[in-house]
């Protein structure tokens, strides 16, 4: 059987390699799942790009023209008011009027998320969105959220972003009952502020969720859980100080190898290991972070995104639209909102 062709709105201005990388990931995802794109941004820029990508005339596209380009050290409201014909914005815009089925930005997070919410607009039920993102471990892939979408949460905003990361865990790692976890300073129940505390409570009782209590910092990365959970405050902090460990170790053992000979030869006998550990935590492999909670699919991909990146967050988006996970979040959420402490 034949799946569905997508539609998916690439951000061709957005990220920091210039948008030959952008058109070059996206085209190679598009390609490979058969979907169209709707590639927004300087038309100039693009045509250029698209003559540079050997996949551009094996693909369905078009080409949609957005005037204006979002700086990263613009704030998200200025850029709803003031650049309405931003990448970023029309590229929403064409999500709302159903000319795509999600979008995809490698620009401003803040601006993503903001027009996001504000154009395509929340699910029924969902007071704020998460960001989630697809983490390695030391067994098998997992969700984390949410890495920075909303800071101040409530214990309600916490089970949304569980029963959203459950669904995610489900239709695109396809864990059938994925183990679902909250991120505490403890792992005894009772441990943490009042938010943690009283999201335990209703992750507790809810019974859609296979929710094995708390984990710890330390704990996240070794694979004792398929979902974690935990505000945008925490979640961001914990992204980049994990950013900034992984380089550091990364330098600290080119420091070590480089020390004399015997050490070189080890380390050429081990190239394939190290080889294989890049991969494992190339964060490539998982193309960016998705906005959970919109009517309809948005994924952030960093801003340093190469083409890989780029077509790994294409290829998740394509994905998600053919499953229509959209559907699936919305009907977990509404089977839940009845739940209080």
């Amino acid at each position: 059987m034949t799946k569905q062709q997508v539609s998916i709105a690439i951000d061709a201005m957005g990220g920091d390699n210039g948008s030959d990388i952008i058109i070059e990931g996206a085209c190679v995802a598009a390609h490979k799942h058969n979907a169209r794109l709707l590639l927004v941004g300087d038309v100039a820029s693009i045509e250029k790009s698209l003559s540079r990508c050997n996949k551009a005339d094996a693909i369905d596209y078009e080409i949609v023209p957005a005037s204006q380009v979002v700086e990263m050290t613009e704030k998200p409201s200025e850029i709803l008011r003031t650049k309405k014909d931003s990448s970023i914005h029309v590229a929403c815009k064409l999500v709302k009027e159903g000319r795509a089925d999600a979008f995809v930005s490698a620009g401003h997070s803040g601006a993503s998320v903001a027009c996001g919410m504000f154009i395509i607009g929340r699910m029924k039920g969902v007071d704020r969105p998460a960001l989630a993102s697809i983490m390695p471990s030391e067994q098998k892939p997992f969700v984390f959220l949410d890495l920075g979408a909303t800071v101040d949460c409530t214990p309600t905003n916490l089970l949304q972003f569980a029963l959203m990361g459950n669904v995610l865990a489900n239709q695109y790692l396809e864990y059938p009952s994925p183990r679902v976890a909250l991120l505490n300073i403890g792992e005894e129940e009772g441990k943490g502020n009042s938010v943690a505390q009283g999201a335990y409570t209703l992750l507790k009782q809810t019974k859609e969720l296979n929710f094995i209590g708390n984990v710890e910092g330390k704990d996240v990365y070794t694979g004792c859980a398929d979902v974690i959970v935990c505000d945008g405050f925490v979640g961001n902090i914990a992204l980049k100080i994990t950013e900034g460990v992984t380089s550091t170790i990364s330098t600290l053992l080119k420091r070590s190898l480089k020390k004399n000979l015997l050490s070189l030869f080890g380390a050429f006998l081990a190239q394939s290991a190290f080889k294989q550990l890049k991969q494992d935590t190339d964060y490539s492999e998982y193309g960016g972070a998705l906005i959970l909670g919109l009517k309809q699919l948005g994924i952030v991909a960093h801003g340093r995104s190469n083409a890989k990146a780029i077509e790994s967050a294409t290829s998740i988006a394509i994905t998600l639209a053919q499953k229509k996970t959209t559907t699936h979040l919305q009907a977990s959420i509404e089977n839940n909102l009845c739940l209080e402490i």
